[in-house]
């Protein structure tokens, strides 16, 4: 998972238009989103993580299901990336988990195995989104935007 990073950001602006003008227009999700990567490949891990910092998002990776559900971190994630397929726990036990648990950030899964009876039983379970890897760096971006401005809203009724 080799997700290329530029080092420079291309300018996107509007003739006439200030930058920082079209930045606010833009309508980016504010840096304060804290992602929770749970994977246990190391290196889908390590390339996510890297995307989602450089787009300002403050991002916590977890090798499991177990290791995310005891850190600190659980109650103040925005949004929660998670493969299906892991070890001991799924991510498909790992939503039901934290639902128990009375946490309802929003949950976007990977998977290196699309199955269609997984995709549905995670869509009626909740998730925001369904990602087959390799996956499209803007889809990832669209679902977890998505996710996020659900989230939003959710919390905001």
């Amino acid at each position: 998972y080799d997700f290329t990073i530029a080092t420079r950001k291309p300018t996107f602006r509007r003739a006439g238009m200030p930058r920082h003008a079209f930045r606010l227009q833009e309508g980016r999700l504010p840096a304060s989103a804290v992602i929770s990567i749970v994977d246990d490949d190391a290196s889908v891990r390590v390339a996510t993580n890297n995307l989602l910092r450089s787009r300002g998002y403050i991002v916590h990776t977890f090798a499991s299901a177990e290791e995310f559900l005891v850190s600190p971190y659980l109650d103040v994630t925005s949004c929660v990336i998670a493969d299906v397929q892991m070890a001991a726990m799924s991510g498909l036990d790992l939503l039901t988990e934290i639902r128990a648990k009375g946490c309802h950030s929003p949950f976007i899964f990977i998977t290196a195995y699309p199955d269609e009876g997984i995709r549905a039983r995670a869509m009626r379970a909740g998730a925001a989104c369904f990602l087959a890897k390799p996956f499209a760096v803007h889809k990832l971006i669209e679902c977890l935007e998505a996710a996020l401005e659900a989230g939003r809203n959710e919390a905001g009724t």
